[in-house]
């Protein structure tokens, strides 16, 4: 029996070739906008990393000393703290030095006199003026090197490293209060809302005095809230972290830590 196969010819009509071209153009669109988008990510993820080497380099160029050194003014005397021991040095015989009792010090003569650190003055782009006051290093976070401390912040600021926010000097009586970026990886202050209470924070400032920290409070509040930057403090040394939360912009993670007893 002979099969007779009957074929049946498609005609591709306009409208088909019309949904065709469209179907074209929508695959050529979203191809774009995805290439759009990955450079928009690379683009900032370099831009992130640059600001990082930004703090680095500024690190670097901080001329923080091993220890505070405090000089005092005592009869006609200029004397300085090294190791525990005071030292003086007559001011008309720069060759002649010796040692005295510390105690003597103490005498209402003797006028205490810090040495004051110069301040390293830097420029934004824009030609903002900031300068370093500390370095902040946290040991849970196994960060590769300490972040400097701006004295004083802005929006291009804080692209380059954290900064004071508000409040006392570092390592002073009072509320220091750090803001830094949460860039949601492992840069600045992203990782900071892992900490917990018990967990310490490092801050070395410009005179050399290292000061450890000890966590013991963690909340989020909204942006416009500002109660934990009082500096009611009760004569003691605190600090106040704050970046924004992993979900909202809008909201401020908040990380409290008082100055640990010896």
């Amino acid at each position: 029996m002979n099969q007779i196969l009957i074929t049946e010819k498609l005609y591709i009509t306009p409208e088909l070739k019309r949904q065709k071209k469209l179907y074209k153009i929508d695959f050529i669109i979203s191809v774009f906008l995805l290439c759009l988008l990955f450079s928009y990510y690379i683009y900032a993820e370099y831009d992130k990393y640059s600001d990082e080497k930004k703090s680095q380099e500024i690190l670097a160029s901080m001329q923080v000393p091993d220890s505070a050194q405090e000089t005092y003014v005592y009869d006609d005397t200029t004397v300085k703290v090294e190791d525990n021991e005071k030292i003086v040095v007559i001011l008309n015989d720069e060759d002649s030095e010796t040692t005295i009792d510390t105690s003597n010090l103490n005498n209402s003569n003797a006028v205490r006199k810090t040495n004051v650190p110069a301040k390293n003055v830097m420029k934004t782009e824009s030609g903002e003026e900031y300068y370093a006051i500390a370095t902040v290093n946290i040991p849970k976070l196994n960060w590769s090197e300490p972040y400097p401390i701006l004295d004083h912040w802005s929006v291009e600021l804080l692209k380059i490293s954290p900064c004071k926010f508000h409040g006392a000097d570092p390592n002073e009586i009072g509320n220091f209060c750090i803001v830094g970026h949460n860039y949601r990886n492992s840069l600045f202050f992203s990782k900071v809302p892992t900490l917990e209470n018990g967990d310490s924070i490092e801050i070395t400032d410009t005179y050399g005095r290292k000061v450890n920290y000890i966590v013991y409070d963690k909340h989020v509040v909204s942006e416009d809230n500002t109660k934990d930057t009082t500096q009611v403090t009760h004569g003691k040394r605190e600090i106040t972290l704050i970046t924004c939360t992993n979900e909202s912009n809008a909201n401020r993670y908040i990380i409290k830590a008082r100055e640990e007893e010896k």
